[in-house]
């Protein structure tokens, strides 16, 4: 069973990939993410916030909106997130908000990283919700899409 499971993070993480792809064709650093609930995607996003003009408009934040609106529930307690790089601490915050109950991340984000690489705010016991939290799902396709497109910006 959990062949198939890893299975399914890697296949999902592949078409949050896709998204990231998106992002960096509008000059925006190549982060996607989806949320995905009882085996179906009910979400989606990509990093915009240069477009945007908001600094809040990750790829996370942009799918848990979106799943938010089609479940017409902030709360998506069974909902798995998938993104590319490790969440940041607005992100990680939101997807404990949503009663998020799993987060999927490609590569690890030392620089702002809050899911154990600069901070890990999933293990910290005053928080109201609880994350399961597993990196590096697909880890070398999400740094290889980062490092090509800030070598390209250099």
């Amino acid at each position: 069973m959990a062949a198939i499971g890893a299975t399914r993070d890697v296949e999902l993480m592949h078409r949050a990939l896709i998204l990231a792809e998106r992002a960096a064709e509008r000059g925006e650093v190549p982060v996607g993410s989806l949320v995905v609930m009882a085996g179906e995607v009910i979400g989606e996003g990509w990093n915009q916030p240069i477009s945007a003009h908001d600094p809040t408009a990750h790829a996370e934040i942009a799918a848990l909106r979106a799943a938010a609106a089609a479940r017409a529930d902030y709360r998506l307690e069974s909902a798995t997130l998938y993104v590319t790089l490790e969440p940041c601490a607005m992100c990680i915050g939101a997807a404990v908000n949503a009663r998020v109950a799993r987060v999927v991340f490609g590569a690890w984000d030392p620089k702002a990283g809050a899911c154990g690489s600069l901070f890990d705010l999933t293990r910290e016991p005053r928080a109201t919700h609880r994350v399961d939290v597993f990196g590096g799902v697909c880890a070398e396709e999400s740094r290889a899409l980062l490092r090509r497109f800030f070598e390209a910006r250099r």
